[in-house]
């Protein structure tokens, strides 16, 4: 990690752990975008785009989607990287620490390439990230760290017969151990344990040369499982 802290469990008091929870259900965190009350063909509004390398940053906009999840308007990223990059669409002036985030996606006909979520995003140099690449049927999950990727996991997927899959990633923590886990249509496909980041932004992703088309973002705090108190001592 370069010397970068730790952010996966903070040190709180029990008052401030308190706090946090209440602000978890009242601040305005749980939030669903469906790109439908959007301008066509702009840049969604309260999103920020990113890429991890100096290639030229990946088009994001809103089109008409008539066999979209939530019609008749989607969004689509295309990214035509000569390099091995990440181009990130990020929700802006937003923080989670346990997300679970879900998404609705769809590669067109012909289409190439990889696509999904990211979370705890401190810069677009350090952030994980869960990809779904619907031509090899590969989950990946990654970290991102000081411009270096580190694959943490990765698994085959039988994508259901549909043309619109599901991804849902979920960040949570029981005591001291942070995990994080990977669904694609309905299916957990992936477990991770990693601690390198925690409290950042979320928003969606694609990778390399790619197109796919996202619907219907879901973005909801969980509930931190650390007790409210510390535990007796013996």
């Amino acid at each position: 990690m370069g010397g970068l802290p730790s952010y996966g469990v903070q040190n709180e008091t029990q008052e401030e752990k308190a706090v946090n929870l209440k602000n978890q259900a009242t601040g305005g965190l749980f939030k669903k975008w469906t790109f439908d009350q959007e301008p066509l063909n702009t840049l969604p509004r309260g999103f920020v785009k990113e890429v991890t390398t100096d290639e030229p940053l990946g088009e994001w906009i809103v089109q008409g989607h008539a066999a979209a999840p939530s019609p008749p308007q989607a969004l689509t990223g295309s990214s035509t990287c000569a390099q091995s990059c990440y181009q990130l669409l990020l929700v802006e002036g937003m923080q989670y620490e346990y997300p679970d985030l879900s998404v609705r996606f769809h590669t067109p006909e012909r289409g190439v390439g990889s696509g999904g979520v990211v979370l705890g995003v401190r810069d677009a140099r350090n952030f994980y990230t869960a990809l779904v690449d619907p031509l090899s049927r590969q989950v990946r999950f990654v970290r991102f760290s000081d411009g270096l990727a580190t694959v943490l996991g990765q698994a085959p997927v039988n994508l259901k017969p549909v043309e619109w899959h599901s991804l849902r990633v979920q960040r949570n923590t029981i005591i001291s151990k942070d995990f994080i886990e990977v669904f694609v249509d309905g299916t957990l496909i992936l477990s991770i344990e990693d601690q390198a980041f925690g409290l950042g932004q979320v928003g969606l992703v694609i990778a390399g040369t790619s197109t796919m088309w996202f619907d219907s973002f879901h973005a909801v705090p969980l509930f931190s499982h650390r007790p409210l108190s510390a535990p007796p001592a013996y």
